[in-house]
């Protein structure tokens, strides 16, 4: 089979994919404005003393890391605004399900980071009066979140690849666009060529960073 490559399409219409990868961006980035907050609350549930925040952040945990993404994609999507009463879209639906569920990753990382600062640090604080929230605050978290960087970035990158998922129920990121660019054209090998490479550049660029970052970190210690 001699097939003809042809780009020409896909350069014509790259304004699709540019919408597409803009509608990721965001998708992204709003997505991790709510995992932070909620994976280090459920950090510190799961290294509560309380036996009942302990087993309501590991049961979280759990859930949502075991989860399929594509299928709690369509049950925020097509489930959840029945049994709340109230209609969702596709990019909200999106936001919860990919949000959720990096979360409860993000609560790994955060609880793992403090679990490192040793047991020396934590009761010096407490020694200079500190309450658990500033000994946490100003002492631990400072020097967590330094060592955790290069592995919040390999999350990241694992959450830019999940949104793609968003794209079943009609969200219109990159791979959407890209779908939705090969039909019209009748080019979809150039077309999905194209947006592999795109990924590729970005996902490779941004492990690459984090293990530059890790391997600094470690010298400087």
């Amino acid at each position: 089979m001699n097939y003809i490559w042809d780009f020409s399409a896909v350069w014509r219409n790259g304004g699709m994919l540019l919408d597409g990868f803009a509608n990721t961006a965001l998708l992204t980035a709003t997505c991790l404005v709510l995992a932070l907050p909620l994976g280090l609350l459920l950090a510190l549930m799961r290294l509560s003393n309380a036996r009942p925040l302990r087993f309501l952040g590991l049961a979280y945990v759990n859930f949502f890391r075991a989860a399929p993404a594509l299928v709690l994609i369509v049950w925020f999507y097509f489930a959840f605004p029945v049994i709340i009463g109230v209609e969702m879209n596709a990019f909200e639906a999106s936001i919860l399900a990919i949000g959720l569920q990096s979360a409860a990753y993000m609560a790994e990382v955060f609880r793992g980071g403090m679990q490192a600062i040793r047991r020396g640090q934590w009761e010096a604080a407490r020694a200079i009066g500190l309450s658990s929230a500033d000994t946490i605050r100003f002492v631990i978290l400072p020097q967590a979140v330094r060592q955790m960087i290069p592995v919040f970035l390999i999350r990241f990158a694992e959450l830019v690849k999940a949104t793609t998922l968003a794209g079943v129920i009609a969200y219109g990121e990159t791979v959407y666009m890209a779908n939705e660019l090969s039909t019209q054209t009748y080019r979809p090998l150039e077309t999905f060529t194209a947006i592999a490479l795109l990924f590729f550049v970005l996902i490779f660029g941004i492990t690459s960073f984090s293990k530059l970052l890790e391997k600094r970190l470690i010298a400087g210690r």
